[in-house]
């Protein structure tokens, strides 16, 4: 066995149990070895012309047709050859959440399609699946097992006597922390960290373990290219600790990482995790051991506050902190997803006051706020749901369709020039709006912004008018971003004072420089650039160093020569 995952192995069970372990696992790696191909382990897995575009698998709808075969044509037809990778979120059997109340982690939704219809993706787009491996659904047949007391189940979940002192722990939501359910054996209470449908999983059992790393190398066996770790932090749990970000969590990653570094060097992890800004980077641990990626999540709220502020200088400052621990990792940076615009991460970089600001102008804009329960009973605002569109706007303003556009894609080509894999949600790139009708329907925030379109009327919209309009100048970005080796997710990155108003940073790879100029205020603002060159969004060359910028306005200077 690998002296890596011996040793992190005996870190997390102790070396008995850790001994004990290792052949079981080596069977697994066995199984999975003349299954999967080897590729070497040669250069990191992402490049300049990887975009990634985060969708439900039922995201477009046609009638008569499983929806991830309309998916597929769809984007085949209309992103085919620009957009390279495809998230598809939790596709699995689920009992709530959307998908993340997994039932069946090996198993497609019968009403979305089968495997053959996932693969069938692989040979025009690349390929993220999701790992909800912190919890699972009661309705799985893993807590039912846990029920009634079957091996080796009646060890997967954590059981708490209710009496126990948790204020240490950390709370995501404003929702208990344990569940009493019912076994062959009498009333316990399970920890589940997100809802009462959502039971966590005991890493403390190996066999659990082994499960979820045999899960994981099937989904690399069904084409994961990427790997997305979903609310990773939790996973381990310590009475008396905020089990969050604990040791053997990391260790946990650490070994996964290590696994697929032997069995499948070619699959990247991205982990998950909500958090303020250094813990989040903080999976990357010494950027070769952990993930290769990890989710951007400060820089959503702070693209708002830069938006509603129209000042870029707290957006700049941050960014010119974002050093990387290795040329083989990278942020995976995103501005919306199926998820709100979580708070949490702009903490620490934002005041209090900043952050509630942001808040109430997005319920101003007719969007909602989820709170969180903080450990002294307080609430604090956790997370806004509203479409990033909609909450780049202003209160009770009737504003022209082309400010708009062009505020929205501003905000899109900051995260595409900063050095990182976008990751492009399908309602940005396809110019949706707030959907308020379908949160008055399921009673879920979230829901606003995770619309499931008729393919006739998509296909339709997006000919002429507001979708046709954002959709056309998205393109536009990508096609410039996915052509030019500057953008490489590994490239050096410079922020750069042009003025407070603008946001600017300089990337350059290979001899290769382009300046990335953005107006986030209303107003014109005059700046001088550091050398003439070609603007590639218009494809135009640009000699005078002094310019305008107009309202929302982006530049992307590449330098001659």
């Amino acid at each position: 066995m690998h002296g890596k995952i011996t040793h992190l192995l005996t870190f997390i069970y102790g070396a008995e149990k850790g001994a004990e372990i290792q052949p079981k696992l080596e069977a697994l790696l066995e199984n999975y070895r003349v299954r999967l191909p080897h590729p070497p382990p040669a250069a990191p897995p992402f490049d300049h012309s990887d975009t990634i575009l985060i969708t439900y698998g039922d995201m477009v709808q046609n009638s008569g047709e499983k929806p991830l075969q309309t998916l597929r044509s769809f984007l085949k037809e209309w992103v085919g050859g620009v957009v390279k990778g495809v998230h598809l979120l939790p596709f699995y059997p689920y009992s709530s959440d959307d998908g993340f109340s997994v039932i069946d982690y090996q198993k497609v939704n019968p009403d979305l399609g089968d495997w053959h219809d996932v693969k069938a993706f692989k040979p025009h787009f690349r390929l993220m699946f999701d790992a909800v491996i912190n919890h699972i659904s009661r309705q799985s047949s893993w807590f039912k097992g846990f029920l009634n007391n079957e091996s080796p189940y009646k060890d997967y979940f954590i059981r708490v006597d209710p009496q126990t002192d948790l204020s240490a722990v950390f709370r995501p939501r404003a929702l208990p922390l344990l569940t009493p359910v019912e076994t062959t054996s009498g009333k316990v209470h399970v920890w589940t960290t997100f809802s009462a449908d959502q039971i966590d999983l005991n890493y403390q059992s190996s066999e659990l373990l082994l499960d979820i790393l045999d899960t994981l190398l099937f989904y690399v066996a069904h084409g994961a290219e990427a790997i997305r770790l979903d609310a990773i932090g939790f996973m381990w749990k310590e009475i008396g600790t905020s089990s969050i970000h604990l040791p053997q969590t990391h260790a946990l990653i650490q070994l996964m990482r290590a696994v697929l570094d032997k069995i499948a060097p070619n699959v990247a992890l991205i982990t998950e995790t909500n958090v303020p800004h250094q813990d989040n980077i903080s999976y990357f641990g010494d950027g070769r051991n952990e993930a290769q990626m990890v989710y951007n999540f400060s820089l959503p709220p702070l693209t708002l506050h830069a938006f509603h502020t129209g000042d870029a200088t707290t957006l700049s400052k941050w960014a010119a902190s974002l050093d990387l621990p290795s040329d083989r990792v990278t942020f995976f940076n995103f501005l919306a997803s199926h998820d709100g615009v979580g708070l949490t991460p702009a903490r620490g970089i934002l005041n209090d006051e900043e952050i509630q600001r942001i808040a109430d102008r997005v319920e101003r804009l007719n969007g909602f706020v989820s709170y969180k329960t903080n450990t002294d009973g307080s609430e604090s605002a956790y997370e806004l749901n509203i479409n990033f569109l909609d909450a780049l706007g202003k209160p009770g303003n009737e504003e022209a369709e082309s400010l708009i556009v062009n505020r929205f894609i501003t905000s899109q080509a900051i995260m595409l020039a900063l050095r990182g894999v976008p990751g492009i949600y399908f309602h940005s790139l396809f110019g949706s709006r707030s959907w308020r009708e379908g949160v008055a329907q399921t009673g879920q925030k979230r829901t606003i912004n995770r619309e499931k379109l008729r393919l006739d009327d998509l296909n339709q919209e997006l000919k002429s008018g507001f979708r046709r309009a954002v959709f056309s100048r998205y393109l536009n970005l990508l096609r410039v971003r996915t052509s030019e080796k500057a953008f490489s997710p590994y490239g050096k990155q410079e922020v750069v004072q042009l003025n407070p108003a603008v946001f600017a940073v300089l990337r350059q790879t290979d001899g290769e420089q382009i300046l990335c100029a953005h107006n986030v205020s209303d107003r014109p603002v005059v700046v001088e650039f550091p050398f003439p060159g070609t603007e590639l969004l218009h494809d135009k060359p640009i000699k005078e160093k002094t310019m305008q910028l107009g309202a929302y306005e982006t530049i992307w200077l590449k330098k001659n020569g």
